[in-house]
């Protein structure tokens, strides 16, 4: 069988998925192919931060998040192992309505966009599809071959989109270049239920250690907790009394929450890498999310710049089809206009995990005095702040700025008097 359509793409999560939605809404006509048996159900962390909220809000999806599966959270706190707060962020000094994260349940807000992809005429999901290899003509792709439930497809396509993850075949296929860094750490994941609602976020730094505690609704909470990679089993194996006791000496005001912990079906692990791709666009083809860019979670931007992706893909796409041009240089702009905020995030959240997660008492000294500078500085806070919201695509510190974070130089600019 072949089929034939505008735009094909390989991978429906958050960034696949939400472009076949915006180009619903555009007329386009996309198929959408995904090896998975259906939507993601297993255990994740879910914040979207404001620019992800917007994406959501332009897709009309933001509204049908259900408000018992979500939790708004304005103030995250960032403290020392141990307990001793060194800072605190508040979304509040945002522009509304934008001016929060939202954490949700595991994949409420894919199954939103899913939903609303079944209600588009234009658009054709399939799971239970892999992606074999792309057809050719005079070195320009003009389709794809998959494997789904049926057996072999061809589907031709005017553009066809990798959006099949840090490892993709499309990738591979169009022979681009990318260097791809596992990070020696990764997340075990936790979602746990507090005797009574946590409504702020929590972030501990110390010896090696990064644990966060986010507010989901209800008396939810997820753990994030920075582990060696391939130490998932091991840890299991010396039980969960030994997490509790490791967590409480970290936050030890959270110890009857980390109690609640009492299998290990509450947790997953997460690995961490980073990919650097040295295009995003070919004749025929380009890469959006993970795929081109994949970045360490620290950054707070991996899933939402997948989505910026889509939107800004979206918007380039419907004068290319109308030309009929779908080539390497016509695509370029997206690639141009995207690429310089994803390598600050990349850059920035390689930073903030060095810091962070130091063994280094020095450099501890310093983070601490970085937080400290940034509890008092509005100015400085306010850039990390919407660094972290996606709403800044330039580096938060200039080379001063870095000086005055340290706490060794006064901050004139910040010392100016405001005029109304």
């Amino acid at each position: 069988m072949n089929d034939v359509t505008d735009v094909a793409i390989v991978g429906a999560g958050g960034g696949g998925a939400v472009l076949a939605l915006a180009l619903a809404q555009k007329s386009i006509s996309t198929i959408v192919l995904d090896q998975a048996s259906g939507p993601p159900s297993g255990l994740r962390g879910e914040i979207l931060q404001p620019n992800g909220q917007q994406v959501l809000d332009q897709l009309g999806v933001l509204r049908s998040l259900p408000a018992d599966a979500m939790r708004s959270v304005r103030t995250f706190h960032f403290c020392r192992a141990g307990g001793a707060r060194l800072c605190s962020i508040d979304y509040g000094i945002l522009p509304p309505p934008y001016n929060r994260a939202i954490v949700t349940l595991p994949n409420v807000a894919h199954h939103a966009i899913v939903d609303a992809l079944h209600k588009q005429a234009t658009v054709s999901l399939r799971y239970d599809t892999s992606f074999v290899g792309l057809r050719t003509e005079r070195d320009r792709v003009v389709g794809l071959t998959v494997q789904g439930p049926q057996g072999t497809d061809t589907i031709t396509a005017k553009l066809v989109v990798g959006a099949d993850g840090a490892l993709s075949k499309v990738r591979e296929a169009l022979k681009i270049p990318a260097e791809l860094h596992l990070y020696p750490d990764g997340y075990l994941i936790a979602i746990l239920e507090s005797e009574e609602p946590v409504t702020e976020a929590f972030y501990y730094v110390g010896h090696k250690e990064i644990l966060g505690l986010f507010p989901a609704t209800g008396n939810m909470v997820y753990l994030f907790y920075m582990i060696p990679s391939g130490s998932y089993e091991a840890i299991k194996g010396r039980g969960t009394r030994s997490l509790h006791a490791r967590w409480t000496a970290i936050a030890p005001q959270f110890r009857t929450l980390f109690e609640r912990l009492s299998d290990w079906k509450q947790t997953a692990y997460m690995p961490t890498g980073r990919v650097r791709a040295a295009t995003w666009v070919a004749d025929g083809a380009v890469l959006i999310g993970d795929a081109a860019h994949a970045m360490n979670p620290h950054a707070s931007q991996g899933r939402m710049q997948a989505m910026v992706d889509a939107m800004t893909l979206a918007e380039l796409l419907p004068s290319c089809l109308a030309d009929g041009d779908c080539s390497a240089s016509r695509l370029r702009p997206y690639e141009t206009a995207r690429r310089p905020q994803v390598t600050m995030l990349q850059r920035l959240a390689d930073q903030q995990v060095f810091y962070w997660n130091t063994g280094n008492p020095l450099i501890a000294y310093l983070r601490d005095r970085v937080f400290r500078t940034l509890d008092r500085n509005a100015r400085l806070r306010h850039q990390v702040l919407t660094t972290t919201a996606g709403l800044r695509t330039t580096e938060p510190f200039s080379i001063m700025d870095r000086v005055i974070a340290t706490g060794f130089l006064p901050d004139l600019v910040n010392m100016i008097p405001r005029t109304s």
